[in-house]
Parts: structure tokens; sequence; C-alpha cells
């Protein structure tokens, strides 16, 4: 008697147990596209301030000729109303704030409405200092008393036994100094539009080519799955 052929293919679409990869890629680009948003509209409004002028009566600053003829203070009030929809779409969109942004954003608020309010420029131009040494010295500091705070925002996407993590952090708690030196640096010697240029184009290229550079210590230093036996 011929017996039933059970059909044992597995099932090529996503299951609650093997979801597709497709979501994950998808937040990826999402996150990247509204971490990049802002600083495009920031460097669109420096670029084309008379653009930008509806803006301006969010702050209350319509009819002022300083602010109006001073494309920084254009691009600050842009920047911070982008940062405001990022931080409400990334929420929307992904359920999630991420930390550095909700922090990032944060000191945005502050610092461009001193600028604005103050018609100085100087605090917009720090806020990536301040952000950076922030960052660092969480992160350096957190090492001096046994902690990973990179580890606490990224071990939902790495996988690195403690050696790692302890690396990793100091790696990066340096980077996030170096970042503040150069942000100094630049805006202390250079013209305001080189400053933006610097912040628009600079930054960002930096960072993914420092995060990339890490790729051996993330291989040297992968934890082992579950169940899989230690080298």
């Amino acid at each position: 008697m011929t017996q039933p052929i059970e059909n044992s293919a597995k099932p090529t679409g996503p299951t609650p147990d093997h979801p597709s990869a497709a979501p994950r890629s998808q937040k990826a680009l999402i996150k990247t596209l509204l971490e990049l948003g802002p600083l495009v509209l920031f460097f669109a409004a420096n670029s084309r301030p008379e653009w930008f002028k509806p803006l301006l009566s969010l702050f209350g600053l319509t009819g002022m000729d300083e602010v109006v003829q001073t494309p920084l203070f254009m691009a600050t009030a842009g920047f911070m109303v982008a940062m405001l929809v990022s931080l409400v779409l990334s929420w929307v969109l992904l359920r999630h704030i991420a930390v550095m942004p909700l922090v990032s954003g944060v000191i945005v608020l502050i610092f461009g409405g001193l600028t604005l309010y103050l018609r100085d420029e100087t605090f917009i131009k720090l806020k990536p200092t301040i952000v950076n040494v922030l960052f660092g010295s969480v992160l350096l500091g957190g090492l001096l008393f046994g902690r990973s705070f990179l580890r606490i925002t990224l071990e939902s996407v790495l996988s690195l036994d403690e050696e790692g993590w302890r690396k990793l952090t100091f790696r990066w708690g340096v980077f996030f100094f170096v970042l503040a030196g150069l942000n100094e640096v630049v805006w202390r010697t250079q013209s305001t539009d080189t400053w933006i240029n610097f912040k628009v184009f600079c930054i960002m290229p930096l960072t993914m080519t420092f995060a990339i550079l890490q790729t051996p210590l993330l291989g040297r230093h992968q934890s082992p799955q579950d169940g899989e036996p230690k080298a």
C-alpha cells in the first residue's frame, strides 16, 4: 500500500519563526533617511534661505530683517523643525526613538533656540561639540565603573564577548571626542559656510568609515550563539 508522501518542502515566505529580513532592511533605510533629512534641510536652508521664510513664523521671528538676512539663522530654524519631525516620524514608523537621535534632538532645540533668541550663531555651532563630548563622556565614564553603555544600546544587533564590548566602547568614546575636537577647530577657524559643509558632508562619512573599520574587531570578538561551543 502506497504511503502518502508528506510535503517536506520548507516554506519560502516569512513565518512567525522565520520572519523576513525585509522589515529589518527597511527599518535601517528609514533610520538613515530620518538622520540625514535634517542635515540636508540644514544645508538647503543655509544655501537658499528665501525658500524657508515661512518657518520663521513658528518661532515668532517674522519681519525681523536680521534673522531673514542671516542664512545660518534660517538654517537653524529649519533644522529645529526637521529634528522634531524626524523624531515624531521615528516613533510613528518604527515605534522606537534611539537614544542618540533623541539626545541630539533635545540639544538642537536648546542650542538652536538660544541661537535664534540671542541672535548668536555660536550656540548652534557648539551643538556638535556638546553632543559628542556628552556621548564620549558617557561611554568612557561607564567603562571606569565596569559598564558598557554601548552594549545596552547595540546588544540587540551585535553579539560580542565582554572584551569586545569594552574595546568597542572605548574606541567609540575616543572617536566622539575626536569629532568634538574637529568641530571646535573648524567652527573657530573657518567660515560659517565651511563649517556647515563640514557638518553636513564630513561628519556622517567619517562616522560611517570609522564604523566600517571596526569590522575586524567585531569578527574577533563574536560571542558564541546559545548552544555553540566556545572556540
